[in-house]
């Protein structure tokens, strides 16, 4: 599995960080070890909402080769669900087997025309924002239509990391994560739901 981190300018990074740090101890706690991962950006470096810089891996890959992309939130998001360049790069992953988002990343999955037909979920106060991309907005910490995953605010990217690690790899390997993470917060997908 080849997994996509799809970076930006003013992201919030706990969007991002709190599903990567779960979502990559499928190889590093040799869960899955045949798992990968780029960061991916249309540059080689971007900056959060407060100058934290990050140092992408592939600069505007293609998408498509990859089985799951992931799309964090921020400020950002409002100006790039507008942004022609960086949506048709993001259309490029139209054919990758899971999408999934957290917090307002799901306005850039909306922009590219992912949540047509879908329900969705984002931060509390983006659902207006987020209602003209998806069939139905659903006031929940995490919403699975098909194959996208969308998640509600920034917390809830570690609650997402762990919701992916089930459905990949079940419920003991995350019971081992959320051990490993002191992270005894997570109930179940289940529960989420």
């Amino acid at each position: 599995m080849k997994i996509a981190f799809i970076l930006f300018d003013r992201l919030t990074v706990l969007d991002f960080i709190g599903f990567y740090d779960v979502i990559t101890r499928l190889k590093t706690m040799a869960i899955k070890p045949e798992v990968k991962w780029d960061l991916c950006a249309l540059k080689e470096q971007v900056a959060d909402e407060l100058g934290v810089r990050i140092k992408v891996d592939r600069v505007r890959p293609d998408l498509g080769d990859y089985d799951m992309i992931f799309v964090p939130g921020g400020m950002g998001t409002r100006q790039l669900k507008d942004d022609s360049v960086f949506i048709n790069w993001l259309k490029t992953a139209r054919d990758v087997h899971t999408k999934v988002s957290v917090c307002t990343g799901s306005l850039l999955l909306g922009a590219a025309g992912f949540l047509k037909g879908k329900k969705a979920t984002t931060h509390p106060n983006a659902y207006t924002l987020l209602s003209p991309y998806c069939a139905q907005v659903v006031e929940k910490r995490i919403v699975k239509d098909g194959n996208i995953i969308t998640g509600g605010g920034v917390a809830t990217s570690i609650d997402l990391g762990l919701y992916m690690l089930e459905e990949l790899a079940g419920h003991e390997a995350v019971q081992r994560v959320q051990r490993q993470m002191d992270y005894p917060y997570y109930p179940s997908k289940e529960k989420l739901l």
